[in-house]
């Protein structure tokens, strides 16, 4: 990563900032109220000493100035703690917001564009990438106000007692940012090579997790887990080169801290010997200001190590941003947002003309298409796999951009507020997803509010009422994770339930009976019959049996519908459909 890109994505990070401004200026405020307290820690532990060893003044005359020493070492101690609350409370506000983001972003960005990246690997961006950058927030910032204000004050204490000592303390500064910074530009960018890194990892284990039924039976198990060993030795090694820079840049901190400190005793040290006159004002170097000066040492240079500690942080969290930065960047070429509202209850038309159906990326994935889909009407859309069907779907849910005219009754479909067009359709896909804790929930999704002889009636349409007493506990069933405790046709039943309860005026179904048993699919077929005759529907299938009641069937081929006609037409006619439709049968 090159030092621009640093910067800009340095830049980024303080900016996320502002998400809580307010935290993060009260822990600011107690990190430089803590400098206070050790400056007054120390002049105290110096003048008391200073009493004990060249005045001769008997313990029991400073008990006021033991007990106010306590006091504050008392009080440093809780400010130090409450600022160490308020910047875990500032990271985690800033980590739930920047994560919302995130998460409003994939739902904008839609299923078309989040399917280009594996699951594995939003996982890590949206857990592991955003907790990184906690300790950014919660004390890299933070700190670097300590780091400035905490050696000034210092700074300003001893300069009117001792300027030689102050001198070098204020010398030597500068040489543990220089090398923190050195060091960390490398960490910076072999964070974000663990970053990515950790993505593959994920995503290729979770790949291969869901497909290891698949693996077993190719006998491909052996090369799988040699892989996936080959790849988590590659993210270790990765790992342990963050961690020698990590150590690396103590050990530079270390080193120049104990230097500096070492050449004020040697100041002092040399100065009570007589060898050295300067750095004072007249009055000698008193024993007081030795003490003050090199009790107050090692506190001027402890938030300068702080944050060099903290570099790591903030190299942690360069290496996060830059996936981060990129997908919240990345232009969606849907991501417009309309503002017009169709009325409910008005039966849905859909005409396009010159639709040409594009993917996130920009290519073309159909078209041009010219057709219209009346108010009411049922129509199955069927060809072969890569003609189109499935983007014609994506397209008409707002998921994926297009050029052309996609008007629905007669507004730009772009011009559509989408989360109110959304509530008008109902869709049923070929994998079922049940992501609520039982059965009833999951028919329940999305019409929290429906009554029990509304349940009742859909799940009597939907045939789910056909095995619920085999259920141990009924509708009140965990179905596991994406319903794995339910069979494939039981869980896709579940999810034409679900569309049935939701009162639509456009019912799409996307391969609704694929990977189904012949009574799963004549039951979930059946529901999706009758349930077609009440909107406007468009059906995906290849499933070419059981379309004759389908007055209106569209074929596809390589993006385009080239066939219109009732099953009877298109079967008898020389063209695409009568091509499908005897090739099933010879398969069959």
């Amino acid at each position: 990563m090159n030092k621009t890109r640093q910067q800009e994505l340095t830049r980024w990070l303080k900016q996320q900032s502002v998400l809580s401004r307010r935290w993060l200026m009260m822990s600011r405020l107690l990190g430089v109220l803590s400098g206070l307290l050790i400056v007054a820690q120390a002049w105290m532990l110096a003048k008391i000493l200073n009493h004990l060893i060249m005045e001769n003044i008997p313990r029991e005359a400073l008990l006021l100035p033991f007990t106010l020493l306590v006091l504050v070492f008392i009080l440093r101690s809780w400010v130090t703690w409450l600022r160490e609350r308020v910047g875990f409370h500032a990271g985690a506000h800033i980590r739930f917001e920047i994560r919302r983001q995130v998460l409003d972003r994939l739902q904008q960005a839609g299923p078309a564009w989040i399917q280009g990246k594996p699951a594995g690997s939003w996982a890590t961006l949206i857990l592991e990438q955003i907790d990184d950058m906690h300790d950014f927030y919660a004390r890299y910032l933070p700190q670097m106000t300590l780091a400035a204000s905490v050696p000034l004050l210092i700074v300003a204490t001893l300069f009117p007692i001792n300027w030689a000592a102050a001198l070098i303390l204020l010398c030597t500064a500068p040489l543990i940012p220089l090398f923190m910074a050195m060091v960390g530009m490398g960490a910076a960018d072999a964070n974000r090579r663990n970053f990515k890194a950790l993505a593959r990892l994920s995503g290729h284990f979770l790949d291969r997790l869901r497909g290891m039924e698949t693996l077993r039976i190719f006998n491909r198990g052996a090369a799988e887990t040699e892989s996936i060993r080959l790849a988590s030795q590659d993210f270790r090694s990765r790992t342990m080169d963050v961690l020698k820079l990590a150590f690396l840049s103590s050990g530079v901190l270390e080193f120049f801290t104990s230097l500096s400190i070492a050449l004020v005793a040697v100041y002092f040290g040399f100065s009570y010997l007589g060898e050295l006159n300067f750095g004072h004002y007249g009055a000698g170097v008193t024993l007081f200001a030795g003490f003050l000066a090199l009790i107050l040492a090692p506190e001027f240079f402890q938030p300068l190590r702080d944050l060099g500690t903290f570099y790591h942080a903030k190299a942690q969290a360069i290496g996060a941003a830059d996936s981060l930065k990129t997908f919240m960047e990345a232009p969606l070429a849907h991501a417009r947002r309309g503002d017009i509202t169709l009325k409910s209850g008005d039966a849905i038309s859909i005409t396009a003309e010159d639709l040409m159906l594009k993917s996130p990326e920009g290519s073309v994935l159909a078209g041009p298409l010219n057709f219209t889909l009346s108010a009411g009407q049922r129509v199955v859309l069927v060809g072969k796999s890569g003609s189109g069907k499935s983007s014609l779907i994506n397209a008409l849910s707002g998921f994926i951009p297009y050029d052309g005219s996609l008007r629905i009754n007669g507004v730009e479909l772009a011009d559509l507020e989408p989360d109110a067009w959304r509530q008008l359709i109902s869709w049923v896909g070929q994998n079922p997803q049940l992501p609520a804790a039982t059965l009833r929930e999951n028919v329940l999704l999305g019409r929290p509010n429906a009554s029990d002889a509304q349940l009742q009636m859909v799940l009597d349409k939907a045939w789910v009422s056909e095995f619920l007493p085999l259920l141990p506990q009924g509708l009140d069933t965990a179905t596991g994770d994406q319903g794995a405790r339910l069979s494939v046709g039981q869980a896709q039943r579940v999810a034409v339930a679900r569309a049935l309860l939701d009162e639509c005026q456009l019912l799409l179904l996307d391969e609704p009976a694929a990977s189904l048993d012949s009574h799963s699919e004549q039951r979930v077929m059946q529901a999706l019959n009758d349930a077609s005759l009440q909107q406007t529907t468009l059906m995906v299938t290849h499933q070419l049996e059981g379309l004759t009641d389908w007055i209106n069937i569209w074929v596809m081929k390589d993006g385009q519908i080239i066939e219109q006609g009732t099953f009877a037409e298109l079967a008898q006619a020389e063209g695409a459909f009568a091509a499908l439709l005897a090739h099933r049968q010879e398969a069959f």
